[in-house]
């Protein structure tokens, strides 16, 4: 590492990697692109790892990685790697707030042009993830959950939020829902479903290994599968019998799973309302009776006393006038 370091000083000053992979991406194969996607959620990967561990990492080969770096301008590995150790030692401030919180925004943004920032993103993504749906495929997938014997839900990091939300709702119309983002606990459930099983996996990337590998032991026990993700040509597709678009068509907002959550949200109320339809009866039952069972702890809404004012007639305690 501090030979790497050392290196950059000299290294004539140009784009950085992530740059790099972005502008070359068109161009890429799909082994190549395993490449620039591990690149771009851990960019100091190879600072840590040698080409045949970032090639085995990536699910590619040493000689697929000497040709991504020549794609990208490097002449092979170890100039890459320079090319990283000069990215981490630039310091650049402004490379740092767009590497950690999103290319659309700069911190000198007024309030006014964040917030029409974020609003247009969020409309692109979930237009984007409407003009893909495949209802007859959401029908057929509600139509699964909603009979299932138990209902699995995996999902890590943000993802793993949507799962839990996923499941509250389901549980509260009668689906035995579950909702794991511990890979220990996900693989042991998934060991144990069968053909009355659904299960879901929800990753923004489709490539967070715990999330592929909960999904894949749960189709190998014949489970019903379903993948969630923005990529149809993803590890967590190729083991799911049936595959829904969650679009994130800018990465906008860093980590990933924060520029997806939105697109997944729409995704996940679709399917909710259409499961919740299978059954009407069992649905409005179930809500009724856990909307009764929470409301002793909601507070019920009064109208406040009137303040007394000069002139007001009070009772002979001397207590605050009646209303």
């Amino acid at each position: 590492m501090d030979d790497l370091i050392d290196a950059v000083a000299s290294t004539p000053s140009a784009l950085g990697v992530a740059e790099r992979i972005q502008a070359r991406r068109p161009q890429m194969s799909s082994a190549m692109g395993k490449i620039a996607a591990l690149l771009l959620e851990h960019p100091t990967a190879p600072l840590e790892l040698s080409i045949t561990e970032l090639a085995s990492r990536a699910g590619t080969s040493p000689a697929t990685v000497t040709r991504f770096c020549r794609l990208i301008g490097y002449s092979g590995y170890v100039p890459l790697r320079v090319g990283v150790a000069a990215d981490v030692g630039r310091g650049d401030v402004h490379a740092s707030w767009h590497t950690d919180i999103g290319r659309a925004f700069d911190p000198e943004d007024s309030s006014h042009d964040i917030l029409h920032s974020l609003l247009h993103a969020h409309t692109r993504s979930v237009q984007a993830t409407a003009s893909s749906v495949d209802l007859e495929q959401i029908d057929r997938i509600a139509s699964a959950v909603a009979t299932c014997r138990h209902l699995d839900i995996y999902g890590i990091g943000g993802s793993g939020f949507m799962a839990d939300e996923l499941q509250s709702r389901l549980y509260r119309i009668g689906i035995d829902a579950h909702a794991w983002s511990e890979v220990h606990a996900g693989l042991a459930s998934a060991s144990i479903q069968d053909e009355s099983s659904v299960a879901i996996g929800i990753s923004n990337t489709g490539r967070t290994r715990e999330t592929i590998q909960m999904l894949a032991q749960a189709s190998s026990s014949g489970a019903f599968t379903v993948a969630l993700t923005n990529s149809a040509d993803s590890p967590l597709a190729a083991v799911s019998r049936e595959h829904v678009l969650a679009a994130a068509p800018e990465q906008y907002l860093q980590p990933d799973d924060l520029s997806a959550k939105h697109s997944q949200l729409f995704v996940l109320d679709l399917l909710y309302l259409l499961i919740a339809q299978q059954d009407f009866a069992r649905t409005t039952t179930k809500l009724a009776a856990s909307a009764m069972a929470v409301l002793p702890h909601r507070r019920s809404v009064r109208s406040r006393p009137r303040p007394a004012t000069l002139g007001t007639p009070s009772d002979s305690s001397g207590s605050e006038p009646h209303v």
